[in-house]
């Protein structure tokens, strides 16, 4: 063999047993591949509530006796915060854009549920479940059956079912209005990073939240009696088909059965390896191809309310999406008090401060009206509202730093 073409092909094996040593198979650091292969925050995000949100990675100022942040957290994003002050404890890439997946449900909840009384009646067509996206988790309704406007919600909710949020989307004027409301409210919230393409979060191009904003979202569902009790219910009972009578005293009558549907939010109604978390209250949960899982949770502890908003784990642990919130949860209470503040969740524009004993809505309530079929998840007590509410939002008056109202239905596990 000549000389130069013996030399050339010694450097080409060198060369490749080089690159052998030096990059790992992709299989060896998880399904995400490579950290480093992970997309990367912006250098420059939104300043909304502080500038230490805007910047990239994880932002926390540990006091004395502060525990350090949980290990292992995968997340692109999360965000720990009181719900009643909103200082924020911590964040870490508070305000990327990212696909929200149903977690945008809290939006469109908080947008579309005071316009219509829980006992208005619908009778849907076919055209109002127009535009569901393939593969999109459904409650099961049915066209040319009549649904109460609570039965709907409850699908949005406990199924997370855009067959739901696509019916009340046609009572509000269709999915391009039912859109243009979400977008606007958003904006009312200062919740600059959203932008709002489907009402249910189905993933389509351009349609992006962030951590902080979905933050704030919950914290505005959260001052709507009916929002609490509906992101806090474990079960309930969905009607069915209409159908015929085929056989007994009743055949050749119609009748209408009901089927049981349970919350898809883990920490609320439990999961193998997923244990239901102390204090939970909801909120939403999500899961799309784009987005990857998604969550916002609140809990109380010890007369404190957190919310915490965990976006896109990568580490492959099942139910990463829970556990990271829950370890987040935890560390949250353990830190309270011990932590300097990094930002905060900004009232709606225009909002005055002030104090008040209660919100349109019936947030300062104290009785919870049950209705028939839906039950807690066994293990939690209702906690009275104490006096005063952070938030009156309807009003345009929002109160800060005064006691919030704790969710009619808390799901407290007890020790």
């Amino acid at each position: 063999m000549p000389a130069v073409k013996k030399t050339a092909l010694l450097l080409t094996c060198a060369t490749l047993l080089s690159l052998s040593a030096t990059a790992p198979a992709l299989a060896d650091d998880g399904p995400g591949g490579k950290k480093d292969d992970q997309p990367k925050p912006p250098a420059h995000m939104s300043t909304v509530g502080g500038a230490r949100l805007g910047e990239p990675g994880t932002q926390v100022d540990l006091g004395k006796g502060a525990p350090v942040l949980p290990k292992g957290l995968s997340a692109r994003s999360w965000l720990v915060s009181d719900a009643e002050s909103g200082e924020v404890l911590a964040a870490h890439n508070a305000h990327w854009r990212l696909a929200p997946a149903s977690t945008l449900k809290m939006l469109f909840a908080d947008t579309v549920l005071p316009k219509f009384p829980k006992t208005q009646k619908h009778r849907v067509a076919l055209t109002d479940m127009e535009g569901i996206g393939a593969g999109s988790s459904l409650v099961g309704i049915k066209e040319n059956e009549t649904y109460s406007v609570h039965d709907l919600w409850l699908g949005v909710f406990l199924r997370s079912g855009n067959d739901a949020v696509h019916v009340l989307s046609a009572m509000n004027g269709g999915v391009r209005q039912t859109v243009k409301d979400m977008q606007k409210h958003a904006e009312e919230l200062q919740a600059l990073d959203t932008r709002v393409v489907t009402p249910d979060g189905y993933d389509e191009k351009g349609q992006v939240s962030s951590a902080y904003d979905l933050t704030l979202f919950a914290r505005s569902g959260l001052q709507k009696k009916d929002f609490r009790e509906y992101c806090a219910t474990a079960t309930a009972q969905f009607p069915g088909k209409t159908e015929k009578v085929k056989k007994g005293k009743d055949k050749g009558r119609t009748k209408r059965e009901s089927f049981g549907i349970q919350n898809t939010n883990r920490l609320l109604t439990g999961a193998p390896g997923v244990e239901p978390y102390k204090g939970i209250a909801g909120v939403k949960n999500g899961s799309t191809t784009n987005a990857g899982n998604t969550f916002t949770g609140v809990a109380e502890r010890d007369g404190k309310v957190l919310l915490v908003t965990v976006m896109n784990p990568s580490s492959g642990e099942p139910h990463a999406v829970y556990k990271e919130t829950a370890r987040l949860l935890d560390w949250g209470f353990a830190a309270h008090g011990k932590v300097e503040p990094v930002g905060e969740l900004v009232p709606p524009r225009g909002a005055s401060t002030g104090s008040g004993k209660g919100a349109p809505g019936g947030s300062d309530s104290r009785n919870v009206a049950h209705a028939s079929g839906e039950q807690s998840s066994g293990m939690g007590v209702a906690l009275g509202i104490t006096a005063g509410v952070l938030a009156l939002v309807a009003g345009g008056l929002f109160l800060l730093n005064r006691r919030w109202p704790l969710p009619d239905l808390v799901r407290r596990r007890r020790g």
